[in-house]
């Protein structure tokens, strides 16, 4: 069974999700609490994934060569929260934010370094501009 919150954690408890949907840009308190809820969200990925690697070397160091047999969930898991373990901000979102869609247009292409092709293949933004000028070297 949870253990109850108590007051001082709750007072301090973000009341906004961390997300600019509904957020008028006007208004500075409901921004700044928008922003802190982001960060805030990203710190408490990020620190997840701290103890979790931890828990990883401390299983590593514990099991010895039969690590790869007896640590498989563990770092399987920390594979899963990787992407998310960096604190990355929240100027990205705000200037890239599209109402009704949950992530900033553009983030995929931006954190991969890649651009969509019009025939629906990835490719990198070098080898588009090569394509666009004619150069047949890449």
């Amino acid at each position: 069974m949870p253990t109850p919150e108590s007051e001082a954690f709750l007072a301090k408890k973000p009341t906004v999700p961390p997300t600019f949907d509904g957020v008028d840009y006007n208004d500075t308190p409901r921004l700044k609490a928008a922003q802190d809820s982001i960060i805030k969200e990203q710190w408490v990925k990020s620190m997840m994934n701290r103890l979790i690697r931890q828990e990883l070397q401390k299983c590593y160091y514990r099991e010895g060569v039969n690590h790869l047999e007896k640590c498989g969930k563990l770092r399987e898991r920390y594979f899963e929260t990787l992407p998310d373990a960096k604190v990355k901000g929240y100027l990205f979102q705000q200037q890239n934010y599209i109402p009704g869609r949950e992530d900033p247009v553009g983030q995929d292409q931006v954190s991969a370094g890649l651009d969509r092709q019009a025939d629906g293949v990835m490719a990198t933004v070098p080898e588009k501009v090569a394509k666009e000028k004619g150069d047949e070297r890449l």
